[in-house]
């Protein structure tokens, strides 16, 4: 699992909105409330995809795998479909029932949904 870094700056708790419709109708206090009234936003994992890609990228150069499964559909990984079939690797993608775009099916060697 390749995990990036959180991106706090714009991070932010919102009142969920059956707690402002309690409030609204005096069915709840402000004094009442508590964090299962509020949802953070905003709190955002950045840099995977560039990690996720330099894995791959190093992985095949160095002929360790024969094979790699993503766990993603995203169209930011063409690159790194098309480096690691220029490797010799076989590139499969498991996007756990989201749309693929064409061009990333053209790129992969297989579709694979384990989610079905």
């Amino acid at each position: 699992m390749r995990m990036g870094e959180l991106n706090a700056k714009n991070a932010h708790y919102n009142l969920r909105e059956e707690s402002l419709k309690k409030l609204l109708n005096g069915n709840k206090t402000v004094s009442q409330l508590d964090e299962s009234d509020f949802v953070m936003v905003g709190l955002k994992q950045t840099g995977v995809d560039m990690r996720i890609g330099l894995d791959v990228a190093s992985l095949g150069h160095g002929h360790l795998v024969d094979q790699i499964i993503l766990i993603a559909g995203d169209s930011d990984f063409i690159p790194v479909a098309k480096s690691a079939r220029k490797s010799g690797m076989d590139f499969i993608v498991d996007p756990m029932g989201h749309s693929v775009s064409e061009e990333l099916i053209r790129q992969v060697d297989g579709i694979e949904d384990l989610t079905i």
